[in-house]
This record gives structure tokens, sequence and C-alpha cells, in this order.
């Protein structure tokens, strides 16, 4: 709720900056930025000179000084200067109360029992990526102490969202027996609407459960990513849709995590090319099956698969 009303205080922070005819949001990502910041609190202290202001960017940004001079050739009215000062303060302190409330969650988690045996975080191949809704400590290292397993090797599952799954589903996974009834209790198995032996929809049963929100946000997030997880994702969207493909996806997070957390397993990633591999191992097996149904033969050629028929 805090992160929120930061984001909202943020939006009034560039419409007051909008109202003075300032740029700063065509040539600065994100005003929130050190860049954006520092420009925002000059102005805020009395510099109106374009040019001293473009020269307080960062050097990481991308615009130069020149750019950002002419991005801020604006109007100075108090009225408009009131308003940025006061979403300015606000923005301030909601990301105080960020702080304070990220400094009491890792001072709970670290009452925790260790059950990582000292073990060391392994690298799971993915850049940091930085999130203003994420946390101010390291999350990853408390969340290996909680379960002994490393849930951020799976992609799509940092640690905000490990942890978030962790305080709604527990750490005692025995309540499900199986994975199957796990994902059915999120709400991300199939359905089995049936009549007279007759499955009339397989859709799956409406559920408000956090985790499975959560879980569901993690499949949307693979849309991008270059593992075995990622390739299943846009595989099932172009086939089915983005709102099934995410259910889906999201129940193989749900048996993954259900896995590592009752049996301790690691999980490995197997890349793309390894499930593309198998996708097309599949798709060659249905075919010379369909082929050998219809009185063919399917042989294999260097560039492509031709079917001849089959002596009689």
């Amino acid at each position: 709720m805090l992160v929120r009303y930061a984001a909202h205080h943020l939006q009034h922070m560039q419409k007051a900056l909008e109202q003075m005819n300032l740029k700063l949001t065509h040539v600065v990502s994100d005003i929130a930025g050190l860049t954006g910041l520092a420009i925002i609190r000059a102005m805020l202290a009395g510099e109106r000179d374009p040019h001293v202001l473009a020269r307080l960017r960062d050097r990481r940004c991308k615009a130069d000084a020149a750019t950002i001079a002419r991005a801020l050739q604006g109007t100075w009215r108090r009225e408009h200067l009131f308003e940025l000062r006061q979403t300015v303060e606000l923005f301030d302190f909601y990301h105080r109360q960020i702080a304070a409330c990220d400094a009491e969650i890792e001072a709970q988690l670290g009452q925790f029992e260790d059950k990582s045996g000292g073990q060391p975080l392994g690298d799971t191949g993915r850049g940091p990526k930085a999130s203003r809704g994420g946390l101010s400590f390291d999350g990853r290292q408390h969340l290996q102490r909680l379960t002994g397993v490393d849930l951020t090797r799976i992609d799509g599952i940092d640690a905000p969202t490990g942890l978030k799954l962790v305080a709604e589903i527990g750490l005692d996974m025995t309540r499900w027996p199986t994975e199957k009834h796990f994902a059915s209790w999120l709400g991300l198995a199939p359905g089995s609407k049936v009549t007279g032996g007759k499955q009339l929809s397989s859709r799956t049963k409406p559920c408000a459960s956090r985790a499975a929100t959560a879980l569901r946000l993690a499949a949307h997030s693979l849309h991008h990513s270059r593992s075995s997880l990622g390739t299943f994702y846009r595989r099932l969207k172009g086939r089915l849709g983005a709102p099934k493909a995410i259910t889906a996806t999201a129940h193989k997070l749900a048996c993954l995590i259900y896995r590592m957390l009752r049996f301790g397993t690691e999980y490995l990633d197997s890349g793309q090319d390894y499930y593309e591999q198998r996708y097309q191992s599949r798709i060659v097996a249905q075919l010379t099956r369909r082929a050998q149904q219809l009185g063919y033969q399917l042989i294999k050629n260097e560039t492509f698969s031709v079917a001849t028929s089959s002596p009689a």
C-alpha cells in the first residue's frame, strides 16, 4: 500500500512538471532516479538556470546536458512550484515509511531458524533487476535461510515474490499430498465440470489466493526469458492466448516450488535450446505415428522429412 501511495505522488510530480511546461519526463526515463530528483530538488531550492540544472545529470544518464537543458525551458509559476514541493515531500515521507517497514521485516525474518546449513547462495545467471517495489535488504539470503533452498533459481521468482509465497502458503508442504493437490488449492489446476460422463469445461475455478496472483505475475514476467519456462510460456501463448498461457505457466511454477519446499530438490534450468529439441522430438514422434497409421513411412533428410508410401 505504501508503494502504491509513493507511485501515486510520483504521478502528481510529473503532472506539476508538465504544468510548468518542463519536459523532464521526455529526456529522463525515471524522474525518481538520481538525475530526476537532483534536478527537482535544485528547482525547489531556487535554481532556475536550465544549464546549471542540466549539469546535475548523473553520468549514466543517456541524455546529454544540452538535451536536458532544452527540456527545462518552462514557466516557474508559484502555485505549480508549491504543488511540486508538496508532492516531493509526500514522496519522501512514504519512502521513509517503506524503509522503516523493510527494516522491521528484516528484523522479523532474522528470528526464524536457519535451514540453509550455512550454504552460500549460487549464481542464478540473471542480473539483478532494480525495482521500486523491491526490498532494501538481501531478501534472497533470508529466503534461503527460511526454506533451505534457493527458490530464486526458478525463472520468474525473485526474492519479494518468494517471500510473499512463503508468507501465504507457509513451509509445511505435507498439508498437500501431491503437487496436484497444491495446484488445485491455489486454483491453478484445470477444472473438471463433468455431466453424464462428458466433460463440459476445464476452466480453472475462481480463486482469491494471493499466492496464485503472485505466481501469475511471475509467469507473465517470463515473456522475454530465454529459459525453458519462458519458451513454454511463449509457445502456449501463441497457441492458446495469454490468459491460458499464464495460468498453465503459473501451474508449472507452483509444481516446481512444491517439489523444492517438500523434498528439498534443486532447480536446474535446462535452457531454451533443450526445450526446443524436446518439442521437436515430440512433433517428429507424432508425425511418425500418424504416417504409420495412414500406411506411410517418414524418412529423415538433412534438410527436411518426406513421407513415402510403404511397400504393400
